[in-house]
């Protein structure tokens, strides 16, 4: 069977027809957001999306609006010719890629617009008001903390685009990967919390042979970094079998895996123990947990978590 090639639409009200038109079919459609780049996590939330919906979407789009005047807006990777084939390497393929050029420009304020455009790079998201976008969406406990702490624009930009997103490609169930283990919780609640009739799928993290968590970033490491990555994830599977042989204590495991991580090299930016719903620090382990760990190799900030689900019998 040959590979089946997607539709690709650009415009919001034809990727709102072919929406409608597939749901007065009956059809369950699903949707998978990426800011494009495509590797095999992404892959996996496809497959993944088959086992829920009769026809698959996938959004590509770099959102401008979860980048800071400081961030890598400009250098983020991307590959469209290369994201179609890798799609289309999926069994079954899927049936639309949503590739829209600006969803913050809405043709009527050039100058007031927040995303600036340098050729086709979109190189930063500033509210300056007007008739520009300046309508934002806040998740305001869980986007706190965690990387909301170094990273303070993010999640409102995230919760704005998926609300975006969901608006537009009307969606019946969305699927996520945990290793942005933050991210998928803010968009679990702000699903349920304005009602969106949008089912959110988790997906397990995709790993290299080796154990690195797969991210678009990868590419930019160097050879000795990428090797030293590798620290993260070893880190935390050390500190969850600790935890499984009876160190319940917070703070003893964090010392574990921040030894691990600084003696390879790496720049902390947090490693915190939290609860898995409500991403609260917690100081001893007595529930269903997610340590969650975010790291710079050279120029390269990673991300990475691992579950810990076993609950503390109390009554011993």
């Amino acid at each position: 069977m040959a590979p089946k090639e997607p539709l690709v639409i650009s415009n919001k009200d034809e990727m709102r027809q072919w929406s409608r038109a597939m749901r007065c079919q009956g059809k369950v459609i699903g949707l998978v957001p990426t800011m494009g780049y495509l590797h095999e996590g992404h892959l996996t939330l496809v497959r993944e999306a088959h086992k829920h919906a009769n026809v698959i979407a996938v959004s590509i789009y770099v959102n401008p609006g979860q980048f800071s005047p400081n961030e890598d807006l400009s250098t983020y990777p991307s590959d469209f010719d290369g994201d179609i084939r890798k799609l289309m390497s999926v069994t079954g393929g899927v049936d639309v890629v949503f590739h829209p050029h600006n969803l913050y420009d809405y043709g009527n304020d050039k100058k007031n617009s927040n995303v600036a455009i340098e050729g086709d790079k979109m190189v930063s998201c500033v509210d300056q008001g007007g008739f520009g976008h300046e309508t934002w969406i806040r998740v305001e406990k869980l986007e706190k903390g965690l990387c909301g702490n170094s990273r303070p624009v993010f999640f409102r930009g995230v919760a704005t685009i998926v609300t975006k997103l969901f608006n537009i490609v009307e969606p019946d169930v969305a699927f996520f990967g945990k290793k942005d283990y933050q991210q998928w919780r803010i968009i679990q609640r702000m699903v349920r919390d304005l009602d969106f009739s949008i089912k959110i799928v988790g997906c397990e993290i995709t790993r290299e042979n080796d154990g690195l968590a797969m991210s678009s970033r990868n590419v930019h490491l160097s050879t000795k970094d990428r090797e030293n990555a590798l620290s993260i994830n070893k880190s935390l599977l050390k500190a969850k079998s600790a935890a499984e042989n009876g160190e319940v204590h917070c703070e003893k495991l964090r010392s574990l895996v921040l030894q691990c991580i600084t003696e390879a090299g790496g720049q902390i930016d947090y490693a915190e123990i939290v609860d898995q719903e409500n991403l609260e620090k917690v100081e001893f382990i007595n529930g269903p947990v997610v340590f969650c760990v975010a790291a710079w190799f050279g120029e390269v900030r990673l991300v990475d978590n691992m579950e810990i689900n076993f609950k503390l019998d109390l009554r011993k």
